[in-house]
């Protein structure tokens, strides 16, 4: 471990994209703590340590929403904005042709329309969040002119970590909006470990027992998921020019048990967060058959039970859903076909595609079904223990450790290219 620590700081550029890294998670860190005014401290304080709601939207935003910091939403509007336009590839055929077909030109299209509309749901967002902090006597808004402020700092401030996620991305060293969200998760572990250590009871050693097993089974689960693969016999046809023979060698493709890695999690995040925030926001509507609708769904979403379903359903759904979008066999099997391979027993083509088909399936349904009871393995937990920093604790977790195993990846990746041994 220590050896490839010194490699990565012997080489340069390597070091330098590092470094530009952490700068900017220390500017995001600085701006998470920079409050809107208004805000009544003590306030937000009571509504998170009885909103379990809010914690996990925290947790989504990167840390900021505890703050209602310049940054309150993080990168949520614009992960919202990205599954809005990976579900439009699979209804708006145009769309689909700009993602998949037109190349390069068509990807930047593609993340440019993602990108602008990331700023009306931004603002939609946080005039949500200005009513419902405004309903909890958290935030004080003297007038409409202040409201229409606050909507427009928080939406620049979206807008900015949405551009800084996408210089870390560029870097080739993690994927920026989940180094955000890791880096909000990462800064809340010192007050969590002091506020266990303040509250710690001897009588409920049980407690912190489930707590430690739940904390080790998630990240040895992530990382069985992460590293799970299956491996595909490849064979190349041999060629003959001359007296030289080429190809005739065997190789394999690996398919990997769960190819949308932590994103799935985060999708069904940002899906489960969106009813509860309606929900609050019309609770104090002067109709009373919507505040009452809105009571039931909100209710609905405080139960642990239904929470944790629908959460479990979402992640094995989005699972799917992304390896479909991310992992194309006929293009594998196309690709294999021009460079003169087939899989032993498949005939090449359709067949393969079919076959890559099947099993990509296979593999992924274990997947997403472990990946899901991982993702609601807290809640059970607490049923169990009906201690509710479980339920966080565990998301957290989940993204921390699928985060930091794709970075390590990539930065070994970029070793490797550079000739090391030993990778």
């Amino acid at each position: 471990m220590l050896k490839k620590f010194t490699q990565i700081f012997k080489v340069r550029e390597l070091r330098n994209k590092i470094l530009f890294i952490l700068g900017i998670l220390v500017v995001f860190r600085i701006a998470a703590n920079v409050p809107v005014p208004g805000v009544d401290v003590e306030q937000l304080k009571r509504l998170f340590e009885g909103n379990q709601f809010l914690g996990m939207l925290n947790v989504f935003s990167g840390g900021g929403l505890s703050n209602i910091s310049i940054v309150m939403l993080g990168v949520g509007p614009y992960i919202t904005s990205s599954i809005i336009m990976q579900l439009m590839t699979m209804i708006v055929p145009r769309i689909e042709q700009l993602y998949k077909e037109e190349g390069e030109a068509g990807r930047q299209k593609f993340n440019m329309i993602t990108r602008w509309l990331t700023v009306p749901l931004a603002a939609l967002q946080t005039f949500s969040m200005i009513a419902l902090l405004r309903s909890q006597n958290v935030l004080q808004v003297a007038s409409v002119l202040d409201t229409i402020v606050i909507v427009i700092v928080a939406t620049a401030g979206t807008i900015a970590l949405m551009w800084l996620g996408e210089l870390i991305t560029e870097k080739g060293i993690g994927n920026g909006v989940s180094l955000i969200i890791f880096a909000g998760i990462v800064s809340g572990l010192p007050s969590g470990l002091s506020q266990m250590m303040s509250t710690f009871d001897s009588t409920q050693i049980f407690t912190y027992g489930a707590l430690l097993v739940l904390t080790l089974v998630t990240i040895a689960g992530v990382v069985l998921v992460s590293e799970g693969q299956r491996k595909i016999a490849v064979s190349y046809a041999k060629k003959v020019r001359g007296n030289t023979t080429f190809g005739g060698a065997q190789s394999i493709l690996p398919l990997k048990v769960n190819q949308a890695g932590v994103i799935p999690i985060i999708f069904a995040m940002s899906i489960m967060l969106f009813p509860g925030m309606i929900a609050g926001f019309l609770m104090g509507a002067s109709n009373q058959a919507v505040a009452h609708a809105a009571a039931v769904v909100n209710n609905l979403f405080q139960n642990q039970w239904f929470y944790g379903s629908l959460y479990f359903i979402l992640v094995v759904l989005f699972t799917y859903f992304y390896t479909a979008v991310v992992f194309d066999p006929n293009k594998i099997s196309e690709n294999l076909q021009k460079q003169g391979g087939y899989v032993p027993g498949i005939r090449p083509g359709k067949t393969t595609a079919d076959f890559l088909y099947k099993i990509m399936n296979r593999i992924t349904l274990s997947g997403a079904i472990f990946l899901g009871v991982i993702a609601v393995l807290p809640f059970i937990v607490q049923g169990m223990t009906n201690i509710q920093s479980l339920t966080i604790g565990g998301t957290s977790i989940l993204i921390v450790v699928s985060v930091v195993i794709e970075t390590i990846k990539q930065i070994e990746s970029q070793l490797v290219m550079r000739d090391y041994e030993g990778f």
